[in-house]
């Protein structure tokens, strides 16, 4: 689980929560007629914008932020130091029985074009293109979200011009004014929390998860890359070590 991204959206909802309940029941800021515009609205806008699969994928997508737990990326630089030493000692089949104790998928598919004895370019290759792939699908993730975060205050604002039409209209009847009112206030503040409590944070974290993994499977490449090489380990680690910041950098050989 993703601590942050619960504690922020935790903290996001129970302040306003807590706002609300000082003012009053939670019940005045709920109408079903907001709720019909603004959600129903901008689930339609999303569907016309894009086909189902591509909603589907980004909720997928979006389960990242909330369920993935980043690993340190010195600690997979540690572990492709060992790989690299075992196999310089024992040789490039000793990472077949290796891959039992890996939980990364993309690290043991590289361990297994390595054992296959794949040339260090045709691995860079293949593993690259399947980046590639990857940060598109993140992206479109990220920009579905983006996109409902602009549509959610749009049908905000189409729902309050239609509560001031409603209120105007019946202007002489002051029953009637409250609930139009409620219609055209509401289902602004339904847009801005949709926008800028959920979808646009959302967006941001998708973004920087992407940019995190596409770093770590780079390194994986470049790491593989060494081994299957042949590259001294002391080599191998300051290549490695290039991708953190200088005060993260761990040596093996200090151990």
């Amino acid at each position: 689980m993703d601590l942050s991204t619960i504690l922020g959206i935790g903290a996001a909802f129970g302040l306003m929560l807590m706002a609300i309940l000082q003012g009053g029941p939670l019940s005045l800021f709920i109408n079903v007629p907001s709720i019909m515009i603004v959600f129903g609205g901008t689930a339609g806008n999303a569907l016309v914008h894009y086909p189902f699969g591509d909603i589907f994928d980004a909720i997928n997508v979006a389960k990242k932020a909330f369920l993935h737990k980043e690993k340190p990326i010195n600690d997979m630089i540690i572990l492709l130091m060992d790989f690299a030493n075992k196999a310089r000692k024992e040789g490039i089949l000793a990472l077949q029985g290796a891959m039992e104790e890996v939980e990364d998928e993309f690290l043991i598919k590289a361990m297994q074009m390595a054992v296959d004895g794949q040339e260090p370019a045709t691995l860079k290759k293949m593993l690259t293109t399947e980046i590639e792939y990857v940060q598109q699908r993140h992206d479109k993730g990220a920009e579905i979200f983006t996109s409902i975060a602009a549509y959610a205050p749009a049908m905000g604002m189409v729902g309050t011009l239609i509560g001031l039409v409603q209120m105007l209209q019946t202007m002489d009847d002051p029953s009637s004014i409250g609930p139009a009112m409620a219609v055209a206030l509401l289902t602004t503040f339904y847009g801005a929390v949709i926008a800028n409590v959920v979808c646009n944070p959302m967006a941001g974290k998708l973004k920087n998860r992407s940019k995190s993994e596409v770093l770590m499977k780079t390194l994986i490449i470049e790491g593989m890359q060494s081994i299957l090489s042949g590259e001294n380990p002391r080599i191998m680690e300051q290549k490695l070590h290039a991708f953190i910041a200088p005060k993260l950098r761990e040596s093996t050989f200090n151990r």
